[in-house]
């Protein structure tokens, strides 16, 4: 396809949102906070309290579902 024929409709062909929105599993969500919480605990050696306070808002991102 050369930048002649490349037009609107096939840029949103190709980049444009999805016409059916998925909704995320809510245990699959949970599970991958958790680990990204607990990558940030790991952190707290370097990072300290900063490192915690990022693990725990990552936590309250959970939902209760």
């Amino acid at each position: 396809m050369s930048d002649a024929l490349f037009n609107k409709e096939d840029f949103d062909n190709i980049f444009g949102t999805p016409k059916v929105r998925i909704k995320p599993d809510p245990l699959v969500r949970n599970a991958v906070l958790e680990e990204v919480a607990l990558e940030f605990e790991a952190m707290r050696i370097a990072f300290g309290d900063t490192a915690h306070s990022f693990a725990q808002y990552v936590r309250e991102m959970k939902s209760e579902e």
